[in-house]
């Protein structure tokens, strides 16, 4: 989709792909998103898109929160009265600073970080000599 995701585009959007497969026949029974407030409003929109087509599809029942959002928001909380303030960073590099401290941790945080440059780095080059042998 190219241009700006506002609900209405998006609503717009989302009828296009259902005209596509012949599914706003009444057929589509809920949608689900997550739990951006935009699309609350391009629910709604879409309900509007629908009922000037007379199709009947009330966005209140039929728009499905993510469960997986939800828990992420409940964890979040959770993490956060556990002391847990920081959530860019994962559970592991949290326990690895318990464990060994900030400075130690920084270290093998690092650490990774190289390998996994060094890893991109050699498939660059394994990437290019294969491509040099198939040109030759």
């Amino acid at each position: 989709m190219n241009g700006k995701h506002t609900e209405v585009e998006l609503a717009i959007h989302l009828r296009d792909v259902l005209d596509s497969f012949e599914l706003t026949d009444g057929r589509l029974l809920g949608i689900r998103t997550d739990y951006a407030s935009s699309n609350y409003s391009m629910t709604r929109e879409f309900e509007s898109t629908l009922k000037a087509s007379a199709i009947q599809w009330p966005a209140l029942r039929n728009h499905i929160p993510c469960m997986a959002h939800v828990i992420q928001l409940d964890l979040g909380a959770v993490m956060s009265s556990l002391g847990v303030n920081d959530r860019t960073k994962s559970w592991e590099a949290h326990e690895r600073n318990q464990q060994f401290g900030q400075n130690e941790s920084m270290h093998i945080e690092k650490s990774q970080r190289l390998r996994k440059e060094d890893n991109a780095r050699i498939n660059k080059v394994f990437g290019h000599e294969t491509r040099f042998s198939q040109d030759n």
